[in-house]
């Protein structure tokens, strides 16, 4: 099952699965751009709109982009503020949908479905404003390790979505190249106290 299809599939039930993962990074992204205020947010890969519903709080315009119809729907059905706009696209493909410069993208739990980090990378700085960030929130290395991926129940049995495994070296590199600096890398886990795995990787580049 390709990637559109799956998520396609997966969007009725997204919002009420438990799923660890989805919520976990959704707490991630908060913590880490906590406390920012900026003008123009690219999101990509916002799903259901468990992100693009904080987002529009820090930005005054949001621009959320999926390669899942049904997910953006479900989306459109939760926020119809004139401060956010939708878009459906393949993010591998040419960036037509991103005309403007942003002062922050976000990628969540999208990369581990792209396996050119270094093309993505690129697009995104050219769209990004000078001093301008990229927050990358994705299913920790170490879990991709163990064979976990992004996956759901369905009257037909389990579904798997086709991903890569990123190393951490791979997204630092591919950010070194486009000239960001690291401005944060944080890890979340399952337990407050931080013991066994960490579950979720974040990253926060910027634009010098």
């Amino acid at each position: 099952m390709n990637i559109k299809n799956a998520y396609n599939i997966w969007a009725n039930q997204y919002d009420t699965n438990q799923n660890q993962t989805r919520d976990l990074e959704a707490e991630a992204l908060r913590a880490m751009l906590a406390g920012i205020t900026i003008q123009r947010t690219l999101e990509i890969g916002c799903g259901t709109g468990k992100n693009t519903q904080w987002l529009q709080t820090i930005s005054n315009l949001v621009i959320a982009v999926d390669l899942s119809e049904q997910m953006l729907a479900k989306a459109k059905e939760k926020i119809t503020s004139d401060h956010v706009h939708f878009l459906q696209a393949d993010i591998t493909q040419r960036w037509t949908f991103a005309e403007e410069p942003f002062d922050l993208i976000t990628f969540s739990l999208v990369l581990e479905h792209i396996e050119d980090l270094n093309a993505i990378f690129e697009k995104a700085v050219e769209k990004l404003n000078k001093g301008g960030i990229i927050y990358i929130g994705e299913l920790h290395p170490f879990k991709q390790y163990t064979g976990t991926k992004a996956r759901f129940d369905t009257p037909q049995g389990t579904q798997v979505v086709p991903c890569f495994n990123h190393h951490v070296s791979d997204f630092t590199t591919a950010a070194f190249k486009q000239g960001l600096r690291i401005e944060g890398l944080e890890e979340y886990f399952d337990d407050p106290a931080k013991t066994g795995m960490p579950r979720i990787l974040t990253l926060l580049l910027q634009k010098p």
